[in-house]
């Protein structure tokens, strides 16, 4: 893929940055460089490489997935000016 000037200030403009004609011709090669390094990695085979986390071998943390109430209720309505059975009550606002 190569990016010509017109590409540049479109970018430039969609990004809302005031970019003039020396600086466009000067991005136009800096882009281009950037997406020949890129195609270079696309020519990469990984098919047999597993994802990593990071480049030390490790395990996930992990926890049991398991379906509480959170036991805090009380304390999360503790400071609520009413409340009935860890119920919230609010003035009706609706006739």
């Amino acid at each position: 893929m190569s990016v010509d000037i017109a590409t540049v200030k479109r970018v430039a403009r969609l990004a809302r940055i005031a970019v003039d004609e020396a600086d466009a011709e000067r991005m136009t090669g800096e882009l281009n460089a950037i997406l020949g390094f890129v195609e270079q990695l696309n020519e990469v085979d990984v098919s047999g490489v597993e994802p990593m986390t990071s480049v030390t071998p490790m395990e996930m943390k992990k926890r049991q997935d398991a379906v509480t109430d959170g036991g805090k209720a009380a304390d999360i309505v503790a400071n609520a000016p009413a409340t009935e059975e860890n119920f919230f009550l609010v003035p009706k606002v609706v006739e």
